[in-house]
């Protein structure tokens, strides 16, 4: 899959039906009839939207773990609580449900940012926060990750 570009600013309305931007959709085009799965973030106080191809990749990895180990199972209860399955309706909106609305604290205005193959949904204000980083902590951090990365790598 191509990963995701753009980030875009949307509401919901009062049920919590999300459009998806027109760019997202041509984007997904060849994937919107599978489905999706929506799912609390691990990291982020956000929403994770996965293509359903993508999500069963995710799933391969979880399915290699032990269920005899106690952790393991706990892990797999927490990373897939609040897991829901959505479609896409004919005027091209997702509708999230209110358990996920009140783990990630949505409002009316939301932002759905990419993050590679998976689209974060996020309140607009917590997003604004999570991005308010300073000009030296972003350099730290990019080379902290991309740093040590070598052409070959």
């Amino acid at each position: 899959m191509i990963p995701l570009i753009g980030t875009y600013e949307c509401k919901v309305d009062s049920k919590f039906r999300l459009p998806l931007p027109t760019g997202l959709q041509k984007q997904w085009a060849e994937i919107l009839a599978e489905g999706f799965v929506l799912k609390r973030s691990v990291f982020q106080q956000c929403l994770e939207l996965y293509p359903y191809s993508e999500w069963a990749v995710v799933m391969e990895e979880i399915n290699k773990l032990n269920r005899f180990v106690k952790e393991n199972n706990t892990f797999i209860r927490v990373f897939t609580a609040g897991l829901k399955t959505v479609e896409i309706d004919s005027t091209g909106r997702i509708q999230i449900a209110r358990d996920l609305v009140a783990f990630a604290g949505i409002s009316k205005e939301v932002v759905l940012h990419p993050s590679v193959n998976v689209l974060e949904i996020w309140d607009k204000e917590k997003y604004e926060k999570s991005v308010d980083i300073n000009e030296d902590e972003f350099v730290a951090l990019t080379e902290k990750v991309m740093g040590g990365l070598g052409k070959d790598e």
